[in-house]
């Protein structure tokens, strides 16, 4: 892992901020604090970060509205939410904004750097966004990897990265078996319950984005995965 990741954490708790943003600074994080959402969000706009850490009860903005403010514009830089909630609908609602993971109160420092380290990993079976060109057919779309999109006619769609990396995967075994495991940890780093049902939410996604095609059909394959049945 590359050194100096810089590191937008947002934790209301002052105790817990300063705990966190020293560890971070001592793993080679380069970390900028903020106490409240709406600093959270001021702090965004004026920097570039590769990884945001947000607390979801936060005074002022809360954690899920700034993450929505941030997926409106930037769909790429991982997101992990911490909470002292455990209820499952929170955890599926992070996930539908477009989280990448999820820590819920108390956790370990080394518990947190684990994930962190997951999610930066994730992309090693994905592409490289700047590199060449990655396109495919299938019926009558074009995917376009690269540019997050799929193509049919005169209209464009434009995917998030869960959804574009998914579908990548998908269009690598099409017509053949998507491992579930296997793209789970893949995109998501690891293959537990709550990133499942995530990842059971883009799939649903993806099949929408697809109707316009017939022809075209995500199916489940139980036991396994899915399969991406296209011309």
């Amino acid at each position: 892992m590359k050194k100096n990741i810089r590191v937008l954490l947002c934790e209301d708790d002052p105790n817990l901020g300063t705990l966190l943003s020293e560890f971070l600074a001592a793993k080679n994080f380069e970390t900028d604090l903020a106490t409240d959402g709406l600093e959270g969000s001021k702090l965004y706009k004026r920097n570039t970060y590769d990884f945001i850490i947000l607390d979801v009860m936060m005074p002022v903005k809360d954690g899920f509205t700034l993450a929505q403010e941030i997926r409106q514009e930037d769909k790429h830089t991982p997101i992990l939410f911490l909470t002292a909630k455990s209820m499952k609908e929170d955890t599926l609602f992070g996930f539908q904004l477009g989280a990448d993971d999820y820590l819920t109160k108390p956790f370990s420092m080394d518990e947190l750097l684990v994930r962190m380290n997951a999610i930066l990993r994730r992309t090693s079976a994905l592409p490289d966004n700047d590199g060449d060109a990655v396109e495919y057919s299938i019926g009558k779309y074009l995917f376009d990897y690269n540019k997050q999109r799929l193509v049919v006619g005169d209209q464009e769609i434009k995917l998030t990265t869960k959804e574009n990396e998914l579908m990548y995967l998908l269009c690598k075994h099409k017509n053949g078996v998507m491992e579930r495991s296997y793209a789970l940890k893949a995109i998501w780093g690891d293959d537990n319950y709550f990133n499942g049902r995530s990842m059971d939410v883009y799939i649903a996604k993806l099949r929408k984005h697809l109707k316009e095609d017939p022809v075209v059909e995500i199916i489940n394959i139980h036991g396994r995965g899915f399969k991406l049945l296209a011309p």
